[in-house]
């Protein structure tokens, strides 16, 4: 299972490091205006680094604890580039996966730290906070982890928590970099936030669903064996619908379009995913095809002035 590791690899386009680990959102990323745009590149490449490290399928489970204690670590100290430094040794000298943009962006982690640091303040301790609670939240679920990464959740009320802590908390941070750009009554501010929980959690359960046979292949049954699949895909689609909420809420606060089209797009994949793999099974996907045409029946849909969901 060895990986070839460049030994100098120039990180400083995030672009490039973004192209390499996703794919939803190094499509949807690039639609929010700036300063947003870099704001939410540099905090989903700082969540992919802690979903390395909880994944990390080549590291035993002391090694994923000690990493993600590192990570917090790193994240309370004042001079973040330097410090990244030491992490980025111990990836170097031993992977911690076999997915090379995954290792890549663990060695630009120096770099993807100074971008942090370069950011307004305000942005920047809003990715660091909302990133030190996911950190700390996916900690305690590597402790019930074996030694290999196996991990059962044992009820709907687990695989919730689950979500909330890698997505719900994402969802939450995304809204307060949303709202350093949007002036709003308070009414609608508080219905923003209010939804911002189930969103992310929406898109989460989405990605279990449709990974169920993988992650179980690796030993993570995150879907409990006492809850109908029927409850949960509900359980997600309902989460969508919130997200649909939370989605009007942005056009009705006059939210610049980069923003609503942003999150539409992801909420549009998503409700399109569940319905693929609610037919055809775990490990569906959306072709090429199918995503270009959503991408563009949003586009005509804000060109007209209707609702993006």
């Amino acid at each position: 299972m060895g990986i070839h590791i460049r030994q100098a690899y120039d990180m400083t386009d995030l672009d490039d490091l973004l192209l390499r680990t996703s794919r939803t959102f190094a499509m949807s990323i690039p639609l929010l205006p700036e300063p947003t745009r870099q704001e939410v590149k540099i905090a989903y490449l700082l969540f992919r680094v802690a979903d390395t490290l909880e994944d990390a399928d080549l590291w035993g489970r002391s090694e994923r604890i000690a990493a993600l204690d590192a990570m917090v670590q790193l994240l309370h100290s004042p001079t973040l580039a330097a410090d990244a430094l030491a992490l980025t040794q111990q990836v170097r000298l031993h992977p911690p996966s076999i997915h090379q943009g995954y290792v890549e962006l663990l060695l630009a982690l120096p770099e993807l730290m100074a971008a942090l640091e370069s950011l307004e303040q305000r942005a920047r301790a809003t990715i660091i906070l909302h990133a030190l609670r996911t950190a700390e939240g996916m900690r305690g679920f590597v402790e019930r982890q074996g030694d290999n990464g196996s991990l059962v959740l044992r009820d709907v009320e687990d695989l919730k928590d689950y979500c909330y802590v890698v997505a719900g908390i994402v969802g939450e941070m995304l809204t307060e970099l949303f709202l350093l750009q949007i002036s709003a009554r308070a009414d609608l501010v508080a219905r923003l936030r209010r939804h911002s929980r189930a969103f992310g959690e929406g898109l989460q359960l989405v990605n279990i669903l449709k990974d169920a046979e993988d992650d179980h292949h690796h030993g993570r049954v995150y879907l409990p064996a006492d809850a109908p699949r029927e409850a949960i895909f509900e359980l997600a689609r309902q989460d969508l619908r919130d997200a649909v909420t939370y989605i009007r809420t942005l056009q009705d606060m006059r939210a610049p379009r980069g923003i609503v089209e942003f999150n539409a797009l992801n909420v549009r994949l998503a409700f399109a995913t569940v319905d693929q793999v609610e037919v055809h099974g775990a490990g569906a996907k959306l072709s090429r095809a199918e995503v270009a045409r959503i991408f563009t029946d949003l586009g005509a849909a804000l060109d007209d002035g209707r609702p993006a969901l």
